[in-house]
């Protein structure tokens, strides 16, 4: 048994319970990433290989680079198809809730998740879950949601199910949640568990184009702008961080993921130990905050700006302006000078 956090009673119970045909639905987080697409997608594909009815839903749009991945076609948008969605989240049996851990992450969707009859499954690997569910998988330690799929495939005895498919999204998943396995990667068993999907045949070079080596030129024009423009350093404080406005984006064309990845440019500055990116919404600001060492962004996020995360990798929000949310966020670093020269 390699789930460890679920007593074999409890896992027997999820085993009987996907023993019979059932109406499954496989949700996410808002803006979903590679991760999460990779898990939802894969686990999609393996539970139809099973006899399952499944929808897999998002609650919002994703990026381009990840729309290549197999049953991408299936994914329903819930801001597009709040019907369909809706209906099908209603007549589930079964809700997969896969990295995400807390109902506020479901963005507009939750109040339909909220209310439906479902028996719910949580697998994910975020500190401090937060969903109410009948079966929880919550792994820290691991590298990302999937890899847990891939190791709640194998407690199902559904090892013959998994194919190249089912392997190129699990894989996706664990790449770009590892930023390549540059990090949240030391534990033996993620390298373990890379090797077998390997194993099924997949291309990780092309895997690894269709991701990273597929972006817009706006998008690359941005990325240099931003380093260029809006990048600001604290040596003082080991601490840089960038910020887009609504002006900024239009002006470069800015698509769904386009600053994927943005945040973590400024770590590789010498001494830097913590980033931010704050990008304007019409609503709010979107935040993103890494870190190397032990300062722990879900901590400062939670505390300061309504969010949560990885200790080297968290998200946050802000109802200030930009302006107010970038002077709010250089105000309290004073606070954690000691801290943050002691990485």
């Amino acid at each position: 048994m390699t789930i460890v956090n679920l007593s074999i009673v409890i896992f027997k119970d999820i085993k009987e319970l996907l023993s019979n045909r059932s109406d499954i639905v496989i949700t996410t987080h808002q803006n979903p990433d590679g991760d999460a697409l990779g898990s939802m997608l894969g686990l999609f594909l393996f539970l139809r290989k099973m006899g399952h009815e499944v929808s897999v839903i998002s609650p919002n749009d994703y990026p381009e680079f990840l729309q290549w991945l197999p049953g991408n076609e299936f994914v329903l948008d819930f801001t597009r198809k709040k019907k369909q969605v809706t209906r099908a989240i209603q007549e589930a049996q079964i809700i997969f809730y896969l990295d995400h851990n807390d109902s506020k992450r479901g963005g507009d969707m939750k109040e339909v998740l909220a209310s439906s009859q479902a028996r719910r499954i949580m697998i994910d690997h975020h500190p401090y879950p937060q969903l109410n569910v009948d079966f929880s998988i919550s792994r820290t330690e691991v590298s990302s949601t999937a890899e847990l799929v891939y190791e709640f495939m194998q407690d199902l005895g559904g090892a013959e199910l998994i194919d190249k498919d089912i392997a190129e999204c699990l894989y996706t998943g664990i790449m770009t949640d590892t930023g390549c396995f540059s990090y949240n990667s030391s534990r033996m068993r993620t390298f373990e568990i890379a090797s077998q999907l390997l194993g099924y045949s997949i291309e990780k070079d092309e895997i690894f184009r269709k991701v990273y080596d597929n972006f817009s030129a706006y998008r690359m024009r941005l990325l240099g702008y931003c380093l260029n423009e809006k990048m600001q350093v604290f040596p003082e404080f080991r601490t840089a961080f960038m910020s887009l406005s609504l002006e900024e984006q239009e002006r470069y064309n800015f698509a769904t993921g386009d600053s994927e990845g943005f945040v973590n440019y400024p770590l590789s500055i010498k001494g830097v130990c913590f980033t931010a990116l704050f990008i304007e919404r019409k609503d709010k600001i979107k935040i993103s905050f890494r870190s190397r060492g032990t300062f722990a962004v879900n901590t400062f996020s939670e505390k300061y700006f309504s969010g949560g995360g990885h200790t080297n990798a968290a998200g946050g929000e802000s109802n200030l302006s930009l302006g107010e949310t970038i002077r709010k966020f250089i105000d309290l670093l004073p606070e954690f000078a000691q801290e943050l020269n002691n990485k």
